[in-house]
């Protein structure tokens, strides 16, 4: 009943009409610099509604971009999506054809009419290692960075393919091919030789299907104590941009109400008289904590 309401013009016009509302309050108080998505459940979503897994990935770019649009709405300067895995190798070859596919049919789109980058100022960056992906499908993504190299604005991190741990090994393979004394390497260097590079900190990351794991993805990024971590009890083509926006103005409200989670932690150490007080204090911190996720 709700899908059919919801395709009425009035209510797609009243919709956007508060979308647009909500992102520019959001846009006017604090927001994450950088968010990360794990895209998780286009195949489920193809199951449950009987219809091709082809249908399923299909829907699930669908909802990205429209997740993207809210995204830069609201002043989200980077954005990193999980759109493909190292290990989703593994699949069939059926799968794995129909998504490099798909790679290739969004990111051609992009090229011809480019209108989320060009309204946004968005660049593309392709954060992987691309050696695994077919030539074709690393010549167009190679020619989509290209198209946006100059945008300044935002940044959209397409991770494919992509995993954390070869990610590390790629930066520590760097490191030590430029000679780098150990001594002087700290966390800032190894930071600034990963994929992804100089990018503003990972402030929320966003996974759905209510799976509790964060599957090798951007693993460096997401320890950080001011990073929120939100897990969704919906299919990513069913994520919608109204639930974004709430994600967004709880997110807002808890660093406003709250503040950084590193400052907590740090009043929390330098404010313990003695055991009694740290326990109490502790005890308060963590809870403030929780509410924050």
């Amino acid at each position: 009943m709700a899908d059919w309401i919801s395709t009425f013009p009035l209510t797609q016009h009243i919709l956007g009409f508060t979308k647009t509302q909500l992102c520019r309050v959001i846009h006017s108080g604090p927001v994450p610099e950088h968010i990360g998505f794990i895209m998780d459940g286009n195949r489920r979503f193809a199951k449950q509604h009987k219809i091709q897994l082809e249908e399923g990935h299909n829907a699930g770019f669908e909802s990205m971009a429209k997740l993207l649009e809210v995204c830069y709405d609201c002043g989200v300067k980077s954005v990193s999506v999980f759109a493909f895995s190292i290990e989703n190798f593994n699949r069939s070859n059926r799968e794995i054809d129909w998504l490099m596919s798909l790679f290739k049919k969004k990111f051609k789109q992009v090229l011809e009419h480019g209108d989320l980058c060009e309204t946004y100022g968005v660049k593309i960056r392709v954060v992987g290692n691309v050696k695994l992906l077919p030539k074709d499908v690393r010549q167009v993504l190679d020619e989509a960075e290209e198209m946006t190299k100059n945008n300044t604005r935002a940044i959209l991190n397409v991770c494919a393919p992509y995993t954390s741990r070869d990610d590390m090994t790629h930066a520590i393979r760097n490191i030590v091919k430029e000679g780098i004394d150990s001594k002087d390497i700290t966390e800032d260097t190894i930071g600034k030789h990963l994929y992804s590079g100089p990018v503003p900190k990972m402030e929320l990351l966003i996974r759905t299907s209510n799976v509790y794991r964060l599957s090798d993805f951007m693993l460096w990024e997401v320890v950080d104590l001011d990073c929120d971590i939100e897990i969704l009890d919906v299919l990513w083509p069913e994520f919608t941009p109204l639930r974004l926006i709430w994600i967004l103005l709880k997110w807002g409200f808890n660093r406003t109400y709250y503040g950084h989670r590193t400052a907590n932690l740090l009043n929390l150490n330098n404010g313990s008289d003695d055991d009694s007080h740290s326990t109490s204090s502790s005890t308060t911190s963590q809870s403030q904590l929780k509410k924050t996720t």
